[in-house]
């Protein structure tokens, strides 16, 4: 049997309860298409480890990962379009955000403070502020120290909690913690958006055959459509998806380069 796997938007609880909802209908209509789709996701698979599971039916991966390792070892299906603030169409950036008490006006004023990153291979906490910091950077140094916390909210929790300055944080986290969560974030004010980009593709294993990701699409986009999912869809602000190639996720090696350019390879 193969795996479904949807691991990077799971807090707070409603949204990871639709989450399972939207895969319940999803898998119903797949299996209606006649693939062999599992009943429920695969919560005991790392978020990370599933992307190169060669049984991977469904997943979603982050656009950096995509683009510096995954690259023909899986087929992208589809990007979720999501309506929150931050996101146009299927690209997004990240709001990076400061206490609310903090004098800083500018990115430029960061300088010497202390970033909290959620870890060094996701796109919207680290590739995006990197973007974002490099003009900024002498030799290669802009803040005074760089702490991982491992996850997006525990990133929130830093700068809420004055371990760290500064963040960024993935505008649909933010969006879903405001409109679920929003005592985690109310000692936060967001300081500037980053660069937009595409987001999360969902993706499936390279060895899927060609008439099943024709499937996978068809599937996904007529149960987001579905009326009896709207409620679902409105819990996790996912309107549609667009089909997005290798080619589109390009401009996020590209924010990599360009502070590489700019003598800045690592958030220092």
């Amino acid at each position: 049997m193969p795996i479904a796997s949807l691991a990077m938007y799971v807090s707070p609880p409603p949204v990871a309860h639709a989450t399972r909802q939207l895969w319940e209908a999803l898998g119903r209509r797949l299996r209606d298409y006649g693939l062999d789709a599992p009943d429920a996701l695969d919560d005991d698979v790392r978020y990370d480890e599933a992307w190169l599971r060669p049984d991977l039916l469904f997943g979603q991966t982050c656009g950096y990962p995509y683009v510096r390792h995954l690259r023909g070892k899986v087929q992208l299906v589809a990007s979720p379009v999501y309506d929150l603030p931050g996101c146009e169409g299927p690209l997004k950036c990240s709001f990076i955000i400061v206490n609310a008490g903090s004098p800083v006006q500018s990115i430029a004023q960061l300088r010497g403070a202390r970033a909290a990153i959620n870890e060094p291979g996701s796109n919207s906490g680290y590739n995006l502020l990197r973007h974002s910091i490099a003009p900024h950077a002498v030799d290669g140094r802009f803040f005074s120290s760089v702490i991982e916390t491992g996850g997006h909210r525990a990133s929130i929790d830093a700068v809420s909690s004055g371990a760290a300055d500064v963040a960024a944080i993935d505008c649909v986290t933010f969006g879903n913690t405001l409109r679920f969560d929003p005592e985690r974030v109310a000692g936060l004010r967001i300081l500037a958006e980053t660069v937009r980009g595409p987001g999360l593709p969902f993706i499936t294993a390279a060895t899927t055959p060609a008439k099943d990701l024709v499937i996978l699409r068809r599937a996904l986009a007529e149960t987001i459509a579905d009326p009896a999912l709207a409620e679902t869809c409105d819990t996790l602000s996912l309107r549609g998806i667009s089909l997005l190639g290798d080619a589109d996720y390009e401009m996020l090696a590209e924010f990599d380069r360009i502070a590489v350019h700019h003598g800045y390879p690592a958030i220092a």
